[in-house]
């Protein structure tokens, strides 16, 4: 990135409070150490946290007359690396983060690396976007529980971890309905096939036709979860990227699922005559 213009005052002491956070925010001693290593003067060290953080990082600007290391210290403590066995942490602090950047016009990305982004004017065009999702979707009525993904902080980026949430949520779903345990295309196995009597039947499955359709639903949620859920678990976000008009789509067809299950019957009570 070329020269960074310093960040307003108002802007440095809000990242300061985030990463500073009593509750949340990283520890003194992790911010003596990163500000050691980011080569920035800890100047106000007997300060409390985001005070001395702020402190420091604007000190830093001022004496730059840019903003670049406050980017780079941003990077380095919000380093993937850093946090790989706490990644709510990261994405939760990144969400933080990033709606405070959007007025400097930059975000980091899920590699911790900050880009340039359309700078917001508002306190929060994440809340927009999410707001804006969810009414596509209350007007094609889907699911209620598909409304619980379009929580802005899951939109903040884009689409990915809302669909990513949304096809985790029908495998729990079903091990709630069953007590199974297992995930992907095994739940789907041992839910619903005729390996032995199924633990879910989504008719009365006396015809060839109703035990081909309960083959063909099987093969649906198979395909839900090889397509998006094991996709988006395992695929870096900016190789895997979900427009609104694909994640409306998407999270329609969760839907449907999420009716099915619910209308699903034990088919132990098919075969013994109790339905």
């Amino acid at each position: 990135m070329g020269k960074i213009t310093q960040f307003d005052l108002n802007v440095l002491e809000s990242i300061s409070k985030v990463l500073g956070n009593t509750t949340d925010g990283l520890t003194g001693t992790e911010i003596g150490k990163l500000l050691h290593e980011c080569r920035i003067d800890d100047i106000d060290s007997g300060n409390t946290k985001w005070k001395r953080l702020n402190n420091a990082l604007a000190n830093k600007q001022q004496v730059d007359g840019c903003a670049n290391n406050v980017i780079a210290f941003i990077q380095h403590a919000l380093s993937p690396a850093r946090h790989y066995d706490n990644p709510e942490w990261f994405n939760d602090t990144r969400y933080k983060i990033n709606k405070i950047l959007s007025f400097e016009g930059l975000a980091i990305g899920e590699n911790g690396k900050a880009n340039y982004s359309s700078k917001a004017e508002t306190i929060s065009e994440a809340a927009s976007k999410a707001c804006k999702l969810k009414e596509h979707l209350l007007a094609r009525n889907v699911h209620p529980d598909i409304i619980t993904f379009c929580r802005e902080e899951l939109v903040v980026d884009n689409y990915f971890h809302a669909v990513f949430e949304a096809t985790k949520s029908v495998a729990e779903k079903i091990r709630m309905k069953t007590g199974l345990v297992s995930d992907g295309a095994a739940l789907v196995d041992d839910a619903f096939s005729f390996r032995e009597v199924p633990h879910l039947a989504f008719n009365s499955l006396q015809s060839e036709s109703e035990k081909n359709e309960q083959k063909g639903f099987m093969n649906l949620l198979k395909g839900l979860f090889g397509t998006f859920r094991n996709t988006t678990a395992h695929a870096p976000k900016i190789t895997w990227e979900i427009e609104e008009q694909d994640a409306l789509d998407i999270l329609s067809m969760v839907s449907l699922v999420h009716r099915r299950l619910d209308k699903a019957i034990e088919a132990k009570k098919i075969y013994e005559g109790k339905i």
